[in-house]
């Protein structure tokens, strides 16, 4: 049984960012300078069905060129790494590949002033998840000028599906501002900076225990050290933008993204092989080496509390690809 998405954007709705209006006469309506639906309902449907079919197109031919037709920021950067990774094992490509489908889509739509704008779009996918059932796909659209496509910058999944609640009020979403009017324990636009120095410290109480947070801390060093083996890591904020909007109990929904280092050594006489799986990504020519370094981007879908509550941020999803690897 699926479930019906909290995200709705209402029929009503028609302007695009920028839109003509007509009154005594006809006026250009300028979406960087007045509050306007971020999308209608057309375009909002037209832009998921481009993004299934880039991600379709990208995962049959494994071309990496293709993904930023559809993406860009940290998905872009995280499904174009897997594009060129399953490259280097399948040279040809994956004829093979299961296409994805999407259905019963809803779409969630702020009214925005300025760019770049955004909306999510969320719908039930063919792909299944750890609990045997169909999984629903959140996407956040972006663009940054109205003669721009909208590409999907952040992906998350649910536990059963269930996203937080969002404030919807006359149709439309609140979108939330990342600087210090936003009212929230942590602004969206420090959040990856909190988060990097929150994983490479363990510091401060921010964040609630979780799989991605003390659990993640713990994995890490559970693995730092290994009979002939010793791994380092460096935490990094993104400098690519956030995405929030106001949940139900003043709090709000954040899609943020971070990048991590690591460094592996191995001890003299040990040589460290790179699997076929992420020969695709290697800068510079496969070989073997005592000390390897590796890049990751990672995106974080979260709640961050409002300010004056006990809560804390909660980890909600999270999706990572290694981007690069190089000897050193």
């Amino acid at each position: 049984m699926t479930r019906r998405s909290p995200f709705r954007v209402p029929a009503a709705v028609t302007s695009a960012a920028t839109a003509l209006v007509v009154l005594s006469g006809c006026m250009t309506v300028h979406g960087e300078r007045e509050v306007l639906p971020a999308v209608s309902k057309a375009d909002a449907a037209q832009a998921l069905k481009n993004f299934t079919d880039g991600f379709n197109k990208a995962n049959r031919t494994l071309d990496a060129k293709v993904n930023a037709s559809f993406e860009d920021g940290a998905l872009l950067a995280i499904d174009q790494a897997g594009i060129k990774a399953a490259r280097g094992v399948r040279p040809n490509g994956n004829p093979g590949f299961s296409p994805l489908a999407f259905t019963d889509a809803h779409f969630t739509v702020p009214q925005q002033k300025g760019w770049p704008k955004f909306f999510i779009g969320d719908a039930l996918s063919n792909r299944r998840g750890g609990d045997g059932q169909n999984t629903r796909w959140f996407l956040v659209f972006s663009r940054d000028a109205v003669n721009a496509k909208w590409r999907a910058v952040y992906l998350a999944t649910f536990p059963g599906n269930k996203a937080p609640e969002l404030k919807v009020t006359d149709g439309y979403a609140e979108a939330v501002p990342a600087d210090g009017s936003s009212g929230l324990t942590v602004d969206p636009g420090k959040l990856s900076q909190a988060y990097a120095d929150y994983l490479g410290t363990g510091k401060g109480d921010a964040f609630a225990p979780g799989r991605e947070t003390t659990g993640w801390r713990d994995r890490r060093a559970s693995g730092a050290n290994q009979p002939g083996a010793r791994i380092q890591w460096e935490d990094q904020p993104s400098n690519l933008p956030p995405v929030a909007l106001r949940t139900t109990d003043g709090g709000a929904l954040v899609f943020f993204s971070t990048i991590y280092h690591q460094q592996k050594t191995v001890s003299k006489g040990l040589m460290i092989t790179v699997p076929p799986e992420l020969r695709g990504i290697v800068d510079g020519p496969v070989k073997k080496t005592t000390r390897m370094a590796f890049t990751t981007v990672s995106g974080q879908a979260v709640t961050v509390p409002a300010k004056g509550t006990e809560g804390k941020i909660k980890v909600l999803n999270r999706i990572e690809a290694k981007t690069s690897a190089k000897a050193l």
